[in-house]
Order: structure tokens, then C-alpha cells, then sequence
């Protein structure tokens, strides 16, 4: 697997609906440098940067700077509606990018499945790949069976290892039955903590490798999954440390020290180091 970052490994960064915006934004072509100066050639970008909101000329500039820099992106979105997913079809054509990123908004998965048939055949003939997202609206079960209802190399399961605590299940188990249909990896890990008047608990982010999610494990399933060309995206759900500018700094830190630990682990395989500039300190990804 090849580790890259995402809009939402610094969503902070980015901006958040509700909050003050950053006092510099990062923008789709700053995000490009920030990968490489990281060791990565890999950046995916998702609907918290919209990229179907940016005219055909920034589309373009946005390729040369991630070609400038040997970065490869992957595109994303949210939603099944049928002409954005046909807009980002073409935004993945024009920008390289093998997969198109999204999950579904709606909890009725049959409507959806409707939708995804719609553009499916055009995925096909474009050899891109649509990767749905586990992002607690539904159940495992459930998108197991979209899957293996859509039954197309086309399609499959953006993986992320926290989000379905919102249908009531652990990681373990949603790794393990997803991972059949993996075709992209959102590494995400969590701590659980008890509230101080010990009623109730709370799902909190953390760096790779401080919380509770089994890295290793995770690696070794996701390798036996046997499907070439899986990329594992660095996501981080930072929490809001008293202002916006404190709050980027922590996600800031967060992913210097994941990047360090998935290195340390191997999670993932080396980055050409001629592909890497600045000072960057590689602990043997």
C-alpha cells in the first residue's frame, strides 16, 4: 500500500463549517506541497474541499503543481447523485486519479444502488474505480450486500476504520468484513473515554498509533486482501483545543507523529526518496 494524506487529514486546516475560518486556508495546490514535504506523492482530496466548486482553469493549475511535485491525487465527493458522480468522473479523468471517493447520504441504500447502476457502465469504460465509504449510516451488513449486489470491479469499499462506531459497530469486525471488497483505506485512529461524571463515554481521535486501533492488525488484513493498487489515506479527527489556530497546530503535530509511527511500523511501503525534498525526517516507512 502506498500512505498518502487527505483534506481531512488537517480539516482544521481547511476550515470547519461553524467555526472561524483559518487565518490561512490551505488550499487544494498548498495541500499538494505539504504531501511532498512530508515524503508522501500521494493526496487525496475530498468533499471538504469541493473540488467540482473550482473552475476547469484551477483544475488544471492544480495538476501541473501535484505533476510538479510527483504527487498522485485521488479525487472525492459525497453523495450518489448521478451527475456529480459523472462530474467527478471526469474531474478524476482530468486530474489522473484511479478512484472516485464517495458515501451514501441517503439511508435508503436501494434508491442509492439505483443511482450507482446509473453511471456505473461509465465508470467501467473509464477504468476508474467508485470507492464507497463506510460512514455510519449504515450497517456492514448492508453495504456487504450493496456490493455484492453492484458486483462490479468498479466498485468497492473505501474503508475507514472509525466511522461505523455510528452503526454500533467495532472496528475489528468492520475490518474484517469489509476488507473483501477493500479498494481504499482510511486510517483513523480513536481513543473511548468514560465522562468525568461517569455517565456516558465519548469517541475521540488520535495520532496513529496513540489510541486503540490495532495498526498492525489493520496492515495485516488489509494486506491479505490480495487486491493491487490500495492506497491507505492518513485521516485524523483532531478536537477542537479552544481556538481554531491552537487547532491546527495539535492536527499539525498529530500528523508528523502518525507519519512517524505508520514509518516505524512499515505500514506501508518506502517513498522514493529522490521524490522527496526538504527536510524531512524518514524513520523507515
Amino acid at each position: 500500500m502506498k500512505l498518502g494524506l487527505s483534506t481531512y487529514t488537517l480539516t482544521w486546516s481547511v476550515g470547519v463549517p461553524g467555526y472561524d475560518p483559518p487565518l490561512r486556508p490551505l488550499t487544494a495546490e498548498a495541500l499538494v506541497g505539504l504531501t511532498r514535504e512530508s515524503g508522501l506523492g500521494l493526496l487525496q482530496i475530498a468533499d471538504n474541499l469541493p473540488l467540482h466548486a473550482m473552475t476547469d482553469e484551477a483544475l488544471l493549475r492544480l495538476k501541473q503543481t501535484a505533476g510538479a511535485h510527483r504527487v498522485e491525487l485521488e479525487v472525492g465527493t459525497r453523495g450518489t447523485d448521478p451527475e456529480l458522480l459523472l462530474r467527478y468522473l471526469g474531474i478524476a479523468g482530468l486530474l489522473g486519479s484511479s478512484l472516485v471517493r464517495t458515501l451514501v447520504t441517503t439511508p435508503d441504500l436501494a434508491a442509492a444502488e439505483a443511482q450507482i447502476r446509473r453511471v456505473l457502465p461509465d465508470f467501467e469504460a473509464a477504468g476508474v474505480t467508485l470507492a464507497i465509504e463506510n460512514h455510519g449510516l449504515h450497517t456492514t451488513e448492508q453495504l456487504v450486500q450493496l456490493f455484492q449486489n453492484l458486483r462490479s470491479a468498479c466498485v468497492g469499499c473505501c474503508l475507514d476504520t472509525v466511522n461505523s462506531f455510528g452503526a454500533l459497530e467495532a472496528p475489528d469486525r468492520v475490518i474484517r468484513a469489509l476488507s473483501p471488497y477493500l479498494v481504499n483505506l482510511h486510517v483513523k485512529d480513536f481513543e473511548i473515554k468514560r465522562a468525568d461524571h461517569m455517565m456516558g463515554f465519548s469517541i475521540l481521535g488520535t495520532a496513529a498509533g496513540a489510541g486503540r486501533l490495532d495498526i498492525p492488525g489493520l496492515k495485516a488484513i488489509a494486506g491479505a486482501s490480495g487486491k493491487p493498487g490500495v492506497h491507505a489515506i492518513l485521516e485524523l479527527w483532531t478536537p477542537y483545543a479552544g481556538s481554531v489556530e491552537e487547532t491546527i497546530a495539535v492536527e499539525r503535530r498529530w500528523m508528523e507523529e502518525s507519519l512517524a509511527y505508520l514509518r516505524r511500523v512499515h505500514f506501508t511501503e518506502e517513498e522514493d526518496s529522490q521524490h522527496a525534498t526538504g527536510n524531512v525526517k524518514r524513520e523507515g516507512l
